[in-house]
């Protein structure tokens, strides 16, 4: 009969907090704007489409962090709109749980042109923001989505 492992034996997962900030940056204010959208490969090699977005580093405000991330990972540079929401989720790497919180704003862009010169990034493309949806990988940011005209609207 095979040893059973107690929950002594089992190692226990380091947790970790992280925390990160990002957005969909729109080329202009209307529900016909165009939004910068990063790629990354995952590990069979398919490319995931997403917000950009980051860590947030020491002394960083969430706001901050956004728009620096924005421009490190599209070449484009945002100003804030409004908060867009946050999602949070937890995944396991090597020996540690992390728990992620990621801020997401709504940014317009004052500056810049589209460029996939970040190393973290695959690709970086203008979606109009009706297609904007159909492309982005993860579920929960393709909700974010859903109050977009709202904020376009309120910010006029």
């Amino acid at each position: 009969m095979p040893p059973t492992s107690s929950p002594r034996s089992r190692r226990r997962l380091r947790r970790v907090e992280e925390t990160s900030a990002g957005g969909l940056v729109l080329d202009v204010r209307s529900d016909h704007a165009n939004a910068a959208l990063i790629a990354r490969r995952d590990r069979r090699g398919r490319l995931l489409w997403s917000l950009p977005k980051g860590h947030v580093e020491g002394g960083e405000t969430h706001e901050q962090t956004a728009v620096r991330e924005v421009a490190e990972e599209t070449g484009v540079t945002g100003e804030i709109v409004a908060p867009l929401g946050t999602i949070d989720f937890w995944f396991v790497t090597g020996r540690s749980r992390i728990h992620k919180t990621v801020h997401h704003y709504l940014l317009l862009r004052t500056a810049g042109e589209l460029s996939d010169a970040d190393v973290e990034v695959s690709a970086v493309a203008w979606v109009p923001l009706d297609q904007v949806g159909e492309m982005l990988a993860y579920a929960d940011e393709r909700r974010l989505l859903d109050d977009v005209p709202a904020l376009l609207a309120a910010s006029a």
